[in-house]
């Protein structure tokens, strides 16, 4: 964990706070901590890493889409399946505009969506409407 949190300040003081490598740096400890259970210290940084993306790549970048979909994986572990579900699905419309419905990513977030829908009861999962 200090190593990340190292690696996030020199990004910081280098590349500066609104980089997509302070971006990637954020990701990386927010996913530490997550690992290690601690959900609540981790949303910040996903969050903080989601708005750099949308405001330095744009909304429909694939790094955009894989922070949409780390937020909402967390959000799914904290409890909050409803905005883990948005989250999910606005991910999806993105990888399946930008990469293509046959890319890997565009699959595991289609998983992650249809397996979200199945423990909810809900039908259509990831197939259905968006």
């Amino acid at each position: 964990r200090l190593l990340l949190e190292r690696a996030l300040k020199i990004c910081e003081r280098t590349l500066g706070p609104d980089h997509p490598g302070t971006a990637n740096s954020l990701n990386s400890l927010a996913s530490l901590l997550q690992d290690q259970g601690d959900l609540p210290a981790a949303r910040p940084l996903y969050e903080r890493a989601l708005t750099i993306r949308e405001q330095v790549l744009g909304p429909d970048h694939p790094d955009t889409a894989n922070s949409l979909n780390n937020l909402a994986v967390l959000l799914r572990d904290q409890g909050d399946l409803p905005a883990a579900r948005l989250l999910f699905k606005r991910a999806l419309k993105i990888c399946e505009r930008v990469l293509g419905p046959e890319h890997p990513t565009t699959g595991r977030i289609k998983r992650h969506l249809a397996s979200l829908d199945q423990g909810t009861g809900r039908s259509g999962g990831a197939s259905g409407p968006t």
